[in-house]
């Protein structure tokens, strides 16, 4: 039985730089899915958001608005560690990933309807990220 081969520095960086990227897309994702929530209680509190005072003043001191924020900051502090060790053409479809995390999250966190038609493109984008990924950075 032969040993298994240690990885290579190459494809330990690619592996890193992948779990960099998808951490500030994860993120990213979060982030989206936390200042939906943050809105949604506004709505809820005092009806329709509108550009107003009263509801640009509610959404500013809403805390969980300024957790989506804070973690908006985080996504584009690992995006900016993605960009000092990839090109934007390889590192920038991931992004795409997160059409799939908030669709889930619409789905399952947000009880909302998805058609069939929106997970067939949410299928058809993550093709297009395997592919990309298969190119190494």
């Amino acid at each position: 039985m032969s040993e298994p081969q240690p990885t290579t520095t190459k494809e330990t960086s690619l592996a890193m730089l992948i779990g960099l990227i998808l951490i500030s897309v994860c993120l990213a994702a979060i982030a989206q899915i936390t200042l939906k929530e943050g809105v949604n209680q506004v709505t809820e509190a005092s009806g329709v958001v509108t550009l107003s005072g009263t509801s640009l003043r509610s959404i500013v001191t809403n805390p969980v608005v300024w957790l989506g924020l804070i973690l908006f900051a985080g996504s584009a502090l690992a995006w900016l560690f993605v960009l000092s060790r990839a090109s934007l053409s390889f590192a920038y479809p991931f992004a795409s990933l997160s059409y799939l995390l908030i669709v889930l999250a619409d789905r399952f966190v947000f009880h909302e309807v998805v058609p069939p038609a929106r997970w067939a493109g949410v299928a058809l984008i993550m093709s297009g990220i395997v592919l990309v990924a298969r190119t190494g950075a």
